[in-house]
C-alpha cells in the first residue's frame, strides 16, 4: 500500500499546533524567552549570508522587518540589499553583534565552518536563531551550540526543510505505532556522488563539478567580489582557488565542509532519527576508500548502533552515499529507489523518501488502517521559527535535536577518517579505543578566530 503522503487532513489552528507539538514529535524545548509581540508584529532580523542558500531564506522570512543584511560576497549582499534597502550592509559577520539592539533574531546561512561562529554569540546575547544545515563543522562544536542553546532559551531551528513535509509526519506516525511492528535495522542511501573520486573518469561519470587529487598549488586571483579572509574565518589559511568558491564546491573540503554525510545526512537521517527516537549511538563503523586527507569521499557506508530508548529495542542505522547501496537494495527486494530510507520491522518492512512512502510487502498491507494522524502540520518550516519566536511555541527542529543529529552524522565521518569502530563516550566527547580520533571531533581555530 504506498501513499504520496498528500492525505487530506483539516487544518490545524495556530493554538492546537501549540498544544500538540511538543507531545507528538518529542525532543522540542519552548523557548521561555517571548517577545510579548502580536502575532501581526514584526520581528526584526539580521541575514548572516544572503547570497546563494541565503537568498532563499532570505525569501522564506522577509514578510519580517529585514534590519541587518551580511556577507562577505558584495555580488550577494548587493542583491539582498536591493530587495531591503533601508536594511543596515555589514561584511564582518563578527560586527553585526554591535548592533545586537537593531535586531530580534538571526538567520544564518555561511558556508558550514562559519555557523558556530556566527551563532553562538546570537545565543549569548538572547537571540531568536535560525541557522542552516548541518548545525557546525564538527562535533565539539555541535555540543557547544546545542548546550548554550539550552540556557539561551530561545527559539532556534536547524534548516532541515523537509522536517515540515507531511510526508515524514505520517511516516513517523506508522513508524511509532507499530505499523510495521518493533523496528531493529534502518537504512538510509543517497546516490550523490560528490566528493574524491579514485580517477577523473570516476569523477566525471558521478557528474561532480570538482575534480582534484590535492589542495591545489596554484594560487588564483581572488574575485573582487568576495573577502577572502573572511570568507576564510576560523579554517587554516590558503590561497584562494576556484575549487572551493563558489558553493557548494567548498562541502568537499574538510578544512569547510563533510561531504555528503553531514550535509544530506542532515535531510536523510533526519527520518530515522526522529521516527525511531535516536540520540547518541554506541558504536560508529565506516567503510569506503582510503580517505583522503583535504577532501570528503564521494562514496562511503557507515554502520551506527544504538542502545535500547526507553521501551524501543536496540536498532542497528545504516548510511550509504554515492555507488553504495543496502543489501536489500542490491538483492532487489526493495524498490530501487535512487535515495531513500528503509524501515525493518518485525511485520514488514516501510520505505520512504521525501515525498512518499510505500508498506512492503504490499500484499500484506493490502487493507492495512493508517492511525489517525497526531503529529500537528506544520506551520511551515521558517514560519514555525518565526512564529516561535512571537509566542514561545516549538520548533521541530531546535538546537537540542539538531545538536543530536548533528553530532551523530559527523561521528560517521570521523569514523571513517579514523578507519576504526568507534566506541563512542558521548558524555566525554570521545572514542574510548581510539584517542587519534580526537584531531576530528574538534579542532584548533585560525589566529584571531575562536568560541
Amino acid at each position: 500500500m504506498s501513499s504520496s503522503g498528500r492525505e487530506k487532513r483539516s487544518g490545524d489552528s495556530r493554538r492546537r499546533f501549540l498544544q500538540q507539538a511538543a507531545g507528538g514529535i518529542g525532543l522540542l524545548a519552548a523557548p521561555a524567552i517571548v517577545r510579548g509581540r502580536n502575532l501581526n508584529d514584526k520581528l526584526n532580523l539580521a541575514i548572516i549570508g544572503a547570497g546563494g542558500r541565503g537568498a532563499s531564506n532570505l525569501r522564506d522570512v522577509e514578510s519580517e522587518n529585514i534590519a541587518i543584511l551580511c556577507d562577505v560576497n558584495a555580488e550577494g549582499l548587493a542583491k539582498a540589499a536591493a530587495r531591503h534597502p533601508a536594511a543596515r550592509q555589514l561584511v564582518d559577520f563578527r560586527r553585526v553583534y554591535d548592533y545586537a539592539k537593531e535586531f530580534d533574531g538571526v538567520v544564518i546561512s555561511t558556508a558550514e565552518h562559519t555557523h558556530a561562529f556566527a551563532t553562538l554569540p546570537a545565543l549569548q546575547l538572547g537571540k531568536h536563531v535560525y541557522c542552516e544545515k548541518p548545525l557546525t563543522h564538527n562535533i565539539r562544536e555541535a555540543r557547544i551550540i546545542r548546550e548554550a542553546a539550552g540556557r539561551a532559551k530561545v527559539a532556534t531551528q536547524m534548516g532541515t526543510q523537509i522536517h515540515a513535509s507531511d510526508n515524514y509526519r505520517r511516516v513517523v506516525e506508522l513508524i511509532q505505532t507499530g505499523s510495521i511492528g518493533a523496528v531493529k535495522e534502518a537504512h538510509v542511501w543517497v546516490s550523490r556522488a560528490w566528493g574524491w573520486h579514485a580517477t577523473e573518469e570516476e569523477s566525471k561519470a558521478a557528474g561532480d563539478i570538482v575534480f582534484v587529487q590535492d589542495r591545489p598549488k596554484v594560487v588564483e586571483p581572488t574575485p573582487g567580489i568576495l573577502n577572502w579572509d573572511l570568507w576564510l574565518g576560523p579554517a587554516p589559511s590558503r590561497p584562494f582557488n576556484n575549487v572551493y568558491f563558489p558553493g557548494p564546491k567548498w562541502y568537499r573540503w574538510w578544512d569547510f565542509g563533510n561531504g555528503t554525510m553531514s550535509d544530506l545526512g542532515s535531510h536523510w537521517i533526519d527520518l530515522p532519527f526522529w521516527a525511531l527516537k535516536l540520540d547518541h549511538p554506541l558504536t560508529v563503523e565506516a567503510s569506503g576508500p582510503k580517505p583522503h586527507p583535504e577532501i570528503a569521499p564521494a562514496s562511503m557506508e557507515v554502520t551506527y548502533q544504538y542502545g535500547q530508548r526507553g521501551n524501543l529495542p536496540p536498532v542497528q542505522l545504516g548510511w550509504y552515499q554515492g555507488v553504495n547501496k543496502p543489501r536489500l537494495w542490491k538483492e532487489k527486494a526493495i524498490p530501487q529507489w535512487a535515495n531513500g530510507v528503509l524501515f525493518v520491522g518485525e511485520k514488514g518492512m516501510l520505505l520512504a523518501d521525501y515525498g512518499k512512502y510505500v508498506l512492503l510487502p504490499e500484499s500484506r498491507f493490502a487493507d492495512f488502517k493508517r492511525p489517525d494522524p497526531f503529529i500537528p502540520k506544520s506551520l511551515g518550516h521558517h514560519a514555525e521559527w518565526i512564529h516561535a519566536c512571537k509566542t514561545g511555541a516549538p520548533t521541530t527542529c531546535n538546537f537540542e535535536y539538531a545538536g543530536w543529529l548533528t553530532e551523530a552524522n559527523h561521528l560517521g565521518n570521523v569514523a571513517f577518517r579514523t578507519g576504526k569502530k568507534l566506541v563512542w563516550d558521548y558524555k566525554n566527547l570521545r572514542a574510548a579505543n581510539a584517542p587519534e580520533a580526537s584531531r576530528f571531533i574538534g579542532r584548533s581555530y585560525r589566529p584571531g578566530w575562536k568560541l
